[in-house]
């Protein structure tokens, strides 16, 4: 069946470029499924920016599938790169370690208690489980097993015979520099390191440091296993290489058409691959968009030495976290994929990478803000409900909560975050008692189990545990604060005894909200249920006093929970005793 361009929504970006992709695949490939690809290096935890890697190609990708096309998205484990430099953060692992720098990562063995055979495997496993947990379906490829195989041999071969060419074109972008900034003397690829984390780009030199001129081969030495070697001859012919190990001194003459211990530099593999997958969709950092980057001179590499074209290749945005900076996995401790979805559900991340352009950047909530930013997603959860909602936010919606292959777990009774974070910060988690003011928090229709709120429960009690500090956390008092209680003038009892007399008859979250705000109006003259508009100013400043005496008495700070959720939470009949009934 020809494929035919089809966009569902001109607003929405994954249908923007799935239009584009399925133009491009018919031109190139008619009639061949659509290949888009991600390229994840597994040189320690796959942090949340590299997931932008993967689910940009992963939402246009099932748009696609959602269509009806056949589409593979080839995720390209670059476990074959060295092991550049000990990463921090890691636990366990000291200087020592870099014993094993120059080491393919699959020969560098897994920190000490993993149950994986080696490096790359350990650190692959986290992220592959979150994949399978955010809806991700791709083909898996192991560099390792593609170049220890021997598939890629004759494209090394082509590389080898053309290192003339390659080198002419690497020659080019060496020497770019800004007009009117002086020349840095480092090569690109050293200026990109930091840039590129968790990319081939971050783990190879270009291949001309050698003295025996340009090879873009780098063998992997026979006796210390590193990539501290240096091509010293080779021979068009007979494919005969000779190296020599910097680290160890091991010097070696192999066939390259039979030798499968080395690789292609990154800025040759790349782009090898573009042609040897026939890739049209890849996204990259924005890194790769200067001159020199491994994305430009990739496009002119396919194009002139393995006869391909580049993919269409979007720029993507870094991903940072509320009150941190660009993350970079080299600096040890920055949030994985694993780490946010101990705190929030799949259809939530995902929503966070589909409703915003690959160049725009975003900030996902460890702290504080995942409260606000669940309160939206529910938000735009009820204006899909009522087809309300804008045509870009219904389809950012869509892809969050389903794939092509089907809905994504959900929360059966998905009550409010900051009410389940709130609930499990006063109760510590006791199921009793967190099932009991879950119940309360809707008389007319209680929840029968806490089955009903998980997952939702599961990840705002994880994120109290692990994010909240424990200076932060909320503790209700055991004994009434006499003292305080006793300086109250008559207006100050007269606010507890109003409460008081309404708990019972209120005694839900509409209803508590409804009279722990409606307490400062009574005591000024007013009805319960004046509006903000009918109010004096002064209404205000007195309901902010009558909160803080609340939590003064229940909590011994001037800030908590959400009273209604607190008293909910502390239970009637403890709550006229701290309010001195």
């Amino acid at each position: 069946m020809p494929i035919v361009a089809q966009s569902t929504d001109t607003t929405d970006w994954v249908s923007r470029y799935a239009d584009e992709v399925i133009a491009e695949s018919e031109r190139r490939a008619p009639g061949k499924p659509v290949v888009v690809a991600s390229g994840l290096s597994p040189s320690g935890p796959i942090h949340l920016g590299n997931l932008r890697e993967v689910m940009t190609p992963h939402l246009v990708a099932d748009e696609i599938r959602r269509r009806g096309h056949e589409v593979r998205h080839l995720i390209s484990w670059d476990d074959y790169d060295r092991y550049r430099k000990v990463p921090a953060g890691v636990a366990g692992i000291d200087d020592s370690w870099a014993q094993h720098i120059g080491k393919p990562l699959t020969s560098v063995p897994a920190p000490a208690g993993s149950a994986y055979a080696n490096w790359a495997e350990h650190f692959k496993a986290a992220m592959t489980e979150a994949l399978d947990e955010l809806g991700v379906e791709y083909d898996g490829i192991s560099q390792t097993e593609q170049y220890t195989s021997g598939v890629y041999r004759e494209q090394i071969l082509h590389a080898m015979k053309h290192r003339g060419d390659i080198d002419a074109i690497l020659d080019q972008y060496r020497t770019k520099k800004a007009p009117g900034k002086k020349q840095s003397q480092k090569p690109v690829d050293e200026a990109e390191l930091e840039a590129a984390e968790g990319s081939g780009a971050a783990s190879e030199d270009d291949g001309s440091g050698g003295t025996s001129g340009y090879f873009p081969y780098k063998p992997y030495c026979g006796a210390c296993e590193k990539d501290l070697t240096t091509v010293t001859s080779y021979d068009d012919e007979s494919t005969e290489l000779s190296y020599v190990c910097a680290d160890c001194g091991h010097s070696e003459t192999v066939l390259l058409s039979e030798f499968n211990r080395g690789k292609l530099v990154w800025k040759v593999d790349w782009p090898m691959r573009w042609a040897y997958e026939g890739v049209i969709f890849e996204p990259s950092g924005v890194d790769h968009s200067s001159p020199g980057s491994s994305f430009v001179v990739g496009g002119q590499i396919v194009r002139e030495i393995f006869d391909g074209v580049q993919p269409i290749g979007p720029m993507y945005a870094f991903v940072g976290i509320s009150g941190m900076a660009k993350m970079s996995s080299s600096k040890g401790g920055v949030p994985t994929p694993a780490d946010a979805l101990k705190i929030m559900e799949a259809p939530l991340l995902r929503w966070l990478y589909a409703r915003r352009k690959p160049n725009q950047s975003f900030k996902i909530a460890f702290d504080q803000e995942i409260q606000r930013l669940y309160d939206e997603w529910d938000k735009l959860d009820a204006k899909v409900a009522d087809g309300s909602a804008l045509p870009a936010d219904a389809a950012a919606h869509s892809r969050a909560v389903r794939t092509a292959a089907g809905e994504l777990p959900r929360t059966p009774r998905p009550l409010p975050y900051r009410t389940l974070a709130s609930v499990a910060d006063v109760t510590a988690g006791a199921e009793d008692q967190t099932l009991r003011i879950l119940r309360d928090l809707d008389p007319s229709d209680p929840i029968s189990s806490l089955d009903e709120a998980r997952p939702r429960l599961d990840r705002a009690e994880n994120w109290i545990t692990t994010q909240v500090p424990a200076d932060a956390r909320t503790i209700v008092r055991s004994e009434p604060d006499a003292e305080l209680l006793s300086s109250l003038d008559d207006e100050g009892r007269e606010s507890l005894r109003l409460l008081l007399d309404g708990l019972d008859s209120h005694w839900s979250l509409d209803g508590l909200t409804h009279l722990v705000y409606g307490v400062p109006k009574v005591q000024a003259g007013f009805s319960a249920d004046a509006t903000a508009k009918e109010l004096p100013p002064e209404i205000k400043v007195a309901q902010r006093s009558f909160f803080a005496l609340l939590y003064r008495l229940l909590v011994t700070r001037e800030t908590g929970p959400r009273l209604p959720t607190l008293l909910l939470a502390v239970g009637a009949e403890r709550v006229r005793k701290l309010l001195g009934a």
